[in-house]
C-alpha cells in the first residue's frame, strides 16, 4: 500500500510541474539581473539601465530604434529618417524635406499619400535591449511600462547620492530608476527628471497623446515632483533604456 501511495505523489507532482507556466520556472542564468515585482503580466524588470553597472548609473543614452549610444543626437543623424531644414534661429527650424526609412505610418504629402510600413513595435534588430543584453531581453513595451506605472508604489528618493524613484512592485520586491534626464548634444535635466523609452512608436490608434505621430515614441516619463506617466518624446532623442525580460529560460 505504501509503494501504492508513493508511486500516486510522485506522477501527481509530476503533473503539478509540468502544468506550471513559464512565471514558475526557474530562471535561468544571465549576466544580468531582473527582479519579480509580483506584476499581473509576470514582466521582469532589470536592475539597472542599458550600459550601466549598477543601479544608481544613468547608462547609455540611445535614439528610438538605434543600438550604440553617441556624442549628439538630433533629425541630421537619426538612423531611420532623413529631414533636411533651414535654421530659422537657434530653436527653431523649417522642415524642407522629410523621408523615412522604417517605422513609419501613411502620411500626406503635398505630392500625396506616402505609404508607410506600418511598424508599431521595434524588431529585435532595432532593440538597444535586445541587441546589447541579448535574446532575453527587450525594450519595454507600452503597456509594460504602463503596468509600471500604474500597479507599483513610487518613492521619490535618493540612493548612493543619487536622486530617482524606489519603484515597490506587487510583492514587496522593488527596482531604483536614476532621475537620469536625457540628452541631445548634452546631458540635461538629470537629477530632477527621467524619461526612459518603451519600444512602441505613438500613433492616435494605438494611444492618443496631444498630436504625437510616427514623429515621436512612447515613453515612461517621472520627476521629482511626483508624477509618473505615459508620455511621448521625438525619436532622436537620447534616452536611456531599462530592459525587461523576454523570458526566463
Amino acid at each position: 500500500m505504501k509503494n501504492i501511495l508513493l508511486l500516486m505523489a510522485i506522477a501527481l507532482s509530476f503533473v503539478f510541474v509540468s502544468c506550471n507556466d513559464e512565471k514558475d520556472e526557474p530562471l535561468a542564468p544571465d549576466s544580468h539581473e531582473c527582479v519579480d515585482l509580483g506584476l499581473p503580466s509576470g514582466t521582469l524588470w532589470a536592475t539597472c539601465n542599458i550600459g550601466a553597472d549598477s543601479p544608481e548609473q544613468y547608462g547609455d543614452y540611445f535614439a528610438w530604434g538605434e543600438t550604440a549610444p553617441k556624442d549628439v543626437y538630433e533629425w541630421r543623424n537619426y538612423q531611420w529618417a532623413h529631414w533636411e531644414y533651414d535654421t530659422i534661429s537657434e530653436n527653431f527650424y523649417r522642415l524642407v524635406e522629410e523621408t523615412w526609412y522604417k517605422y513609419y505610418f501613411d502620411y500626406w504629402t503635398e505630392d500625396g499619400i506616402v505609404k508607410g510600413d506600418n511598424k508599431a513595435e521595434l524588431e529585435p534588430e532595432d532593440d538597444a535591449a535586445y541587441v546589447n543584453w541579448g535574446s532575453k531581453w527587450r525594450t519595454p513595451t507600452l503597456e509594460q511600462l504602463h503596468e509600471l506605472v500604474n500597479k507599483c508604489d513610487w518613492q521619490w528618493t535618493t540612493q548612493n547620492g543619487v536622486k530617482g524613484y524606489l519603484v515597490t512592485g506587487l510583492n514587496g520586491n522593488s527596482i531604483f530608476l536614476p532621475a537620469s534626464g536625457g540628452r541631445n548634444d548634452h546631458l540635461y535635466n538629470d537629477g530632477k527628471f527621467a524619461y526612459y523609452w518603451s519600444r512602441t512608436l505613438c500613433s492616435p490608434k494605438i494611444l492618443k497623446l496631444e498630436e504625437a505621430d510616427h514623429n515621436f515614441a512612447y515613453i515612461m516619463f517621472f520627476n521629482m515632483f511626483g508624477d509618473q506617466e505615459i508620455w511621448y518624446d521625438s525619436r532622436y532623442d537620447g534616452i536611456p533604456v531599462r530592459a525587461v525580460r523576454a523570458s526566463r529560460k
